[in-house]
């Protein structure tokens, strides 16, 4: 079983239009729910072993946010392929992780990140698909079960997303 974290970049600036898309930061509300989410983490006693996110201002200002109140304590890479990657990318990216990597996290964007887990769950009975097919907000963090022994075999509507933490329900 593989488990797969994935956190959407906390709402961003559009007050400055100079600064483009890629260098827009994080707003004052982009930062609190970053550390909420970094607070939300600690208490469930999340680990990662990897990070893997988008180079963008917002998403690495989001990451500063969540380690302002929860330590990492695993590598971070910004992969540049991964700034509004689709689906089909975010996946092959997925299936490139190293078997030593056991829980990995991806920060990123919408619509990638949504419909990277969209496409590799299946309908649960608690309906956490369908709040993420309705919605996946800045700031969300879903975590994925996924029944592959390796990441590269991990395959569309396999897993479940077992648990969603949205910023407005903290």
């Amino acid at each position: 079983m593989k488990r797969l974290t994935v956190l959407r970049h906390a709402k961003s600036r559009w007050d400055d239009l100079v600064i483009g898309d890629f260098n827009r930061p994080l707003n004052e509300r982009g930062w609190l729910a970053a550390k909420r989410i970094g607070r939300e983490l600690r208490k469930r006693d999340f680990h990662f072993d990897f990070v893997l996110a988008s180079p963008a201002a917002r998403v690495r200002e989001t990451i500063d946010g969540v380690e302002n109140k929860f330590s990492f304590n695993a590598p971070i890479k910004f992969e540049q392929r991964m700034y509004l990657a689709a689906e089909e990318l975010l996946l092959s990216l997925v299936r490139d992780f190293p078997e030593s990597v056991r829980h990995p996290l991806l920060v990123g964007h919408n619509p990638g990140l949504q419909s990277l887990l969209l496409d590799l769950s299946k309908n649960d009975d608690e309906g956490l698909r369908d709040r993420v097919a309705d919605k996946f907000p800045t700031a969300a963090l879903a975590v994925l079960d996924l029944p592959a022994q390796r990441w590269t075999e991990v395959e569309p509507k396999s897993g479940w997303i077992k648990e969603l933490v949205l910023d407005k329900d903290l």
